[in-house]
Parts: structure tokens; C-alpha cells; sequence
């Protein structure tokens, strides 16, 4: 490729955006661009309208991710300024996303709950389990070093049934005293 000019296949053009172009701005044009050339309502071929939609879902893919797309514009600006094609070779890992790096399809979504934890909630989860495990040995001390006491009686002396109506008299008159 001679220097000084662009790779064929410029995400920016093919979405009709600038290079300073927002998130949200990638989106719209995203949305439109793909209810226009999606191969099920495209009056194209079906084999140019599945080949188009695939470029701009692997423009929008490479745009609307942070890292991925800071990765496309210094490999555009190295292309532009004549680096890229003179025998200079990109790193390897700029050629390769995250998820073919680790062996993932390029087609999946990554779910948030695979993502590693961070200090901070490794660190929770150690005092969760720390805390976890000193409650499970103060109840075993516990356990161990209590004698076997029975328990109170689970029914108060006021509600037990009196045995003659003289002892109902006494309760009575005894709860019935304010200490006057």
C-alpha cells in the first residue's frame, strides 16, 4: 500500500462519521446503516447485502469499544503516515482482539459476571469469610464450654391453671399490689 493513503476499508467512512464521531453518534449511524443493508430487507443480493452488513457490524464492533477502537486509530494514523506498509509490522497483539486472545468466538458477548474481580471485592470477600468462620467457632466454644442447664420453664407462673380457686385469690391480690 503506498504511503499516505488509508486501508480500503475505513470504519469512519463506511459509517459516514468523522474520527471524533461519539459513541451515540456510532450507534445512530449504525442503526440506520443496518436496517438499510440487512441481507432479510436490502434490495441487494443477498450475498452483497450479507457481506456489507458484516463490514458495519465489525465497524461498529471496533468503534463503539474504547480500547479496541484507540487500537484502529493508531493503526490508521501509522497507515496515513506511511508506517504501517514499509515493512514496519504492527504488534502482534494489536492485530488480535481481547476475545481471540483468549480463545472466545469474536461473535459472543462478554457477560459482565465473567469479568475478574477487583482488589476491593476480593478483599469484602475475605472479611465475609474470615467473619464466617470466627462466628462458626464462637458457637462451637460456646456449644462446648456450656453446661448442660435445662431451660426455663416456657410457660409464666400468671398463666398456669390454679389448683383451687383460694390460690386464684392469692395470685390475684399479690399481682394486684403496686408496693404502696
Amino acid at each position: 500500500m503506498p504511503p499516505g493513503t488509508l486501508s480500503a476499508l475505513n470504519y469512519y467512512a463506511l459509517l459516514g462519521l468523522s474520527t471524533g464521531a461519539t459513541v451515540p453518534e456510532i450507534r445512530r449511524a449504525y442503526r440506520e446503516l443496518s436496517k438499510r443493508y440487512h441481507p432479510d430487507t436490502s434490495p441487494l443480493p443477498q450475498e452483497e447485502a450479507r457481506e456489507k452488513f458484516q463490514q458495519l457490524k465489525d465497524a461498529y464492533k471496533t468503534l463503539s469499544n474504547d480500547r479496541e477502537r484507540h487500537l484502529y486509530d493508531v493503526k490508521l494514523r501509522l497507515e496515513r503516515d506511511g508506517i504501517a506498509g514499509n515493512g514496519v509490522a504492527l504488534p502482534p497483539h494489536w492485530k488480535r482482539t481481547p476475545d481471540a486472545a483468549s480463545g472466545r468466538s469474536t461473535g459472543t458477548v462478554r457477560d459482565p459476571s465473567e469479568r475478574p474481580l477487583s482488589g476491593g471485592e476480593l478483599f469484602v470477600l475475605l472479611i465475609l469469610g474470615i467473619t464466617l468462620i470466627g462466628c462458626l467457632l464462637l458457637a462451637i466454644a460456646i456449644g462446648l464450654t456450656r453446661e448442660n442447664v435445662p431451660l426455663p420453664s416456657q410457660t409464666p407462673e400468671l398463666f398456669s391453671m390454679p389448683v383451687s380457686m383460694s390460690a386464684l385469690d392469692e395470685r390475684m391480690n399479690l399481682s394486684g399490689q403496686t408496693g404502696c
